[in-house]
């Protein structure tokens, strides 16, 4: 099996690097050696590697940023989608593309299914909901994975955030009226993994529209919380800072974000057979995320 990784110094794309070193024939490249907005540069390094598997882990994830880096963010997460998955198709490859819990608008009650009707409230979100679609307008082999609240040792994120301020303010107030499912970068890589292989194995994979998420479900401040307990418990930090829950209306940010983020992952765990991301399982040691 011949893989190409997009985004390779990201959360997901280093652990996909990693884990798939030793198990494919695996080229993994970032923005520094493959600038996916550029359709020339992917179709040359498409043609001349011949993947078997296309897994596009690459993308503008600065939620506030984009509301002003329009251009930029349909650049990367649409364009750059598009080129990869039109170069897939014309050698006869698959593409697994990584999407958001952003692509929906959040004022459901439970949790979103793939069939869900989507209704992005910002920029990320409506430029990756076009990524998802030039994807699959551009070749039928295709997986679309969308997760949420992601989460590694590489890369920024909360659990790193939350670590860090808990190392330098006694009191943090932490948004308590979101809700979603914190997902392990690596255990996301792994589905990935499985989604190739199974596509390798048989290409009329049951392709389409995925979802895979953490459990259990949380607020923000539920997380915060745990993050702290099982840090001072590990010893990565000497005390817990004071935690206060405030609204989304405390915490104005240029992006809105989905008051509810909870994916259904039942289909994907029923294909492949596997149990949903547990995120307390990855904060098993803290020490990996300073």
């Amino acid at each position: 099996m011949r893989v190409l990784i997009t985004g390779s110094y990201g959360q997901v794309g280093s652990s996909l690097a990693r884990l798939l070193a030793e198990k494919a024939d695996v080229k993994a490249v970032d923005r520094d050696n493959l600038d996916i907005t550029d359709q020339k540069a992917v179709n040359r390094l498409v043609v001349d590697f011949r993947p078997n598997i296309i897994i596009n882990a690459a993308a503008h994830t600065a939620v506030d940023k984009a509301e002003t880096d329009v251009d930029l963010s349909y650049a990367i997460n649409r364009d750059g989608p598009k080129f990869l998955a039109e170069a897939a198709n014309d050698v006869g490859a698959a593409i697994l593309h990584i999407s958001t819990d952003y692509v929906f608008d959040g004022s459901k009650d439970g949790l979103y299914s793939e069939t869900e009707n989507t209704s992005p409230q910002g920029v990320y979100g409506k430029s990756k909901l076009a990524g998802e679609q030039a994807v699959i307008d551009a070749c039928d082999r295709h997986i679309i994975l969308r997760t949420a609240w992601v989460f590694g040792e590489q890369g920024n994120n909360f659990v790193k955030t939350m670590l860090r301020l808990g190392g330098e303010r006694s009191e943090l107030s932490i948004v308590g009226d979101q809700f979603g499912g914190p997902t392990y970068a690596g255990d996301i890589a792994d589905i990935l993994i499985m989604f190739a292989n199974r596509i390798y194995e048989n290409p009329a994979f049951e392709y389409g529209v995925y979802h895979f998420s953490g459990v259990p479900h949380v607020s923000w401040f539920e997380f915060a919380t745990a993050i702290f307990e099982k840090a001072v418990k590990q010893g990565v930090l000497e005390s817990a800072p004071k935690l206060r829950s405030i609204k989304t209306s405390e915490y104005p940010t240029p992006a809105k974000r989905p008051k509810n983020s909870k994916l259904n992952t039942k289909k994907t765990c029923e294909v492949l057979q596997v149990e949903p991301s547990n995120w307390n399982n990855a904060l098993s040691d803290l020490s990996q995320y300073q």
